[in-house]
């Protein structure tokens, strides 16, 4: 938190190195979260990209309030969550989506992670956005409720919604 303060100083100041050094300190984060909300790959990366240069473009205004990470992680999400909403309009303008993949038997890792995404998708957005900034952005709760305006007690049930919701639709799925 110290490092990130006198990174954002830097950062306002002008410094070019101190913008990298963000980028390089919460890149994985941040692909981690967009690449649970969405599912092409160079959503994920644009998605990303927007944010930092947007971010970029703050500098000498920008005003650190709680977490540096917070911040972006939300920053992601909610470019995640309104390029996920643009693309399902898309979808459902050309045609429907082909079958469900088969979940009878868990082959590997990459079939369960498949599962895991395909059932947040079906999350409701507020859910899913609490589950992946708790799990996959270390965020904590009151975090989350500070970045996006809601109460903490809001957050966690979003939560513990989702989970249940998420436990739900894998059962079944995942054998023992």
């Amino acid at each position: 938190m110290l490092e990130d303060r006198h990174l954002v100083r830097r950062f306002n100041a002008g410094d070019t190195q101190a913008l990298r050094r963000i980028y390089e300190k919460y890149r994985s984060d941040l692909f981690r979260v967009a690449r649970a909300l969405l599912r092409e790959h160079a959503a994920v990366e644009d998605v990303v990209h927007d944010v930092f240069v947007t971010f970029a473009a703050q500098a000498g205004r920008f005003e650190l309030r709680g977490s540096l990470k917070g911040y972006l992680a939300i920053c992601v999400a909610n470019r995640a969550r309104n390029v996920g909403r643009q693309d399902r309009r898309n979808t459902r303008d050309k045609a429907a989506s082909g079958p469900p993949p088969d979940c009878v038997e868990v082959a590997s890792d990459a079939e369960l992670h498949q599962m895991v995404r395909a059932a947040l998708a079906d999350l409701p957005p507020e859910q899913r956005q609490a589950i992946v900034l708790h799990v996959l952005g270390s965020l904590r709760f009151r975090e989350i409720a500070r970045q996006t305006g809601a109460s903490v007690n809001t957050v966690k049930s979003r939560y513990r919604y989702g989970m249940a919701k998420l436990r739900s639709l894998l059962e079944g799925q995942v054998g023992p």
